[in-house]
This record gives C-alpha cells, structure tokens and sequence, in this order.
C-alpha cells in the first residue's frame, strides 16, 4: 500500500542557528559531544608573536547585537606563513598556532572574543604584500549563506594603504568598515571590531 504524501511529519525549518551551534560549536550550547572543542583561544602558551584579544559584536540593521552568531576566524602565524600545506613560502611554521579558530557570541551580550597573536603579512597572488589581516566567516539564525570578511589593525596605517584588497573598495568610507580598533587595556592589547550586516555603516563583504 501506498502511503499518503503526508504520512511523514515536516521537519523543521532553520537558516542556521540553533544547529549551527550544535552541529559546529556544541559546547556553546551546553552539548559535551566533541573529544577536543574548538574555541575562541587561538593562540597556545607557547606561541610566538604579539598577543591580542579581537572583541566585537554582529549587528543587524537596527544596530541591535544578534546573540546567535558563529564567527570562524583564519590567519597567518606572526611571521607572515599560513599553517596550510598550499602555503610553501619560506618562512617560518609556528608548531603552537594552528592559525584556525571558532568563537560564538555571548548570548547575553552578543559579544564575539578571539584569542589569538597579530599576524605577519603574507603575499597576495601577485606578489604585492598585504597588510596584516585576518580572514573572518559569519553564519547565524536569518543568514542563509556565510559572509566573508576580513579584519585589518588601525595601527597599521602604511600597510593598510597599499594593500591590495582595501584598494579595491573604492569609497574611504567602507574601507573604515574593515578596519579594527587598537584599544590597550590593564588585560592587554585589544582590537575592537563590530560587525554590521545591514544599513549605513554595513561592513564590507566578499564573494568568494
């Protein structure tokens, strides 16, 4: 016999978060699955470079924080090289910086931390060097692709206006989106870096 189309019930229909923290950051929602949790500490004790916090928030268009977000973060070691087999330069590998983290926002706050050093500069595919960055992915509740970013260092002036990337966006203005804050603190060296997905001040994203 031939079942009725309904016979099965419908499942639930999500863009992302909750299972984007289940499935990608479960101790983040309270879930003990994963034998090693990757968090927002990048950096291990024994890691070479400068120490930095990155501290922000994803906004909406309404500037209210959005408390369910995952941001993914990659970037090169302090001497410029990815822990990557495609990246061969000769520089040296940090064996105490896998360059790859994860961070959810506070649920409370919407607050995002990442731990981790400031990074040397790496080549782009012509040669011409970049300014320091780091490479950022963003999915949550409402997202139905992840956005791609990048986060540059205020105190990077001299790089940061030749960089290959930035001299593609044309107006001053959004450029500045991408740029994240030196703030020092009795903690440490901080970057403040809010994230806006929509209106005015919306943050510069890649199609890649």
């Amino acid at each position: 016999m031939v079942q009725p189309l309904n016979y099965l019930s419908e499942t639930t229909s999500q863009t992302a978060g909750p299972y984007v923290h289940i499935g990608l950051a479960p101790a983040a929602a309270g879930f003990d699955i994963f034998e090693k949790n990757f968090s927002h500490v990048i950096a291990g004790p024994q890691t070479r470079g400068t120490r930095i916090r990155i501290e922000g928030r994803v906004l909406d268009g309404t500037g209210t924080p959005v408390r369910d977000v995952l941001v993914e973060s990659w970037q090169a070691n302090s001497e410029g090289r990815f822990n990557h087999p495609d990246d061969t330069q000769a520089k040296a590998l940090d064996p105490d910086f896998r360059g790859w983290g994860r961070s959810c926002s506070d649920f409370d706050t919407g607050v995002f931390l990442l731990d981790t050093i400031k990074p040397g500069s790496v080549p782009w595919r012509d040669g011409r060097p970049q300014a320091p960055h780091i490479s950022l992915w963003i999915v949550a509740r409402g997202i139905n692709i992840g956005l791609n970013t990048r986060l540059y260092f205020s105190d990077e002036e001299a790089a940061n206006a030749t960089d290959p990337v930035l001299r593609l966006i044309e107006q001053e203005v959004r450029r500045k989106t991408l740029i994240a804050e030196r703030q020092e603190t009795p903690e440490g060296l901080v970057y403040r870096f809010d994230i806006h997905l929509q209106g005015d001040r919306e943050t510069v994203f890649f199609d890649i």
